[in-house]
């Protein structure tokens, strides 16, 4: 009986070898015809501006809050990287652009000085994401209240344009104002006339 039973082992581990290598090779990635089930980068969400860049992230905008730390990390980041680009000889165009910015005299003087970068951007960020009539709002490091709210979306001189509404509160300051903003370049949002 222990011969048949080697012979049996030796017969199944040769019928084995046969097999194996005759096995179709399976590929980790489906072919382009068949449905991808899972996850893939072009399912990567992300959030399209009124100026029509796409955002990474959104910094809360969507939800109606501005979220300042992530925006002041991002920032501090992008300086960074500013200034170590000018050692190399490559531009960094995308940290001047990473957040939407408000460029040029904003609201009062009062209140322009109480605005940091961060208060800036999340104006910028909210005219980029912020569908029309919807607020955006947030405590500044002075410790004021700021309420931005898109009115409407309009063109002027090929340019586009947003109309808002600015609230800002706190500290002996109750403004309201309704301003115009144009995009004058990806990202980047002049206060106009």
């Amino acid at each position: 009986m222990p011969i048949i039973r080697s012979k049996v082992a030796l017969l199944t581990l040769a019928s084995a070898a046969l097999i194996l290598p005759a096995s179709p090779v399976a590929y980790a990635d489906p072919p382009p015809w068949a449905p991808a089930h899972g996850w893939r980068k072009k399912h990567d969400p992300y959030y399209q501006g009124y100026s029509g860049t796409h955002w990474e992230r959104d910094y809360g905008i969507i939800n109606g809050k501005c979220n300042r730390e992530a925006i002041g990390t991002v920032l501090g980041g992008a300086v960074g990287g500013a200034i170590g680009s000018t050692v190399g000889k490559d531009s960094n165009r995308g940290a001047a652009i990473i957040l939407g910015t408000v460029l040029g005299a904003v609201i009062g003087n009062r209140i322009g000085k109480s605005m940091d970068d961060a208060d800036r951007a999340c104006i910028g960020h909210a005219l980029e994401l912020a569908a029309d009539r919807r607020t955006v709002s947030w405590t500044g490091s002075e410790g004021l209240s700021y309420m931005v709210t898109p009115i409407n979306s309009f063109e002027r001189n090929g340019m586009k344009c947003r109309e808002y509404r600015l609230r800002v509160n706190g500290q002996n300051i109750d403004e309201d104002r309704r301003e115009k903003a144009c995009l004058v370049s990806e990202g980047e949002w002049e206060v106009a006339d």
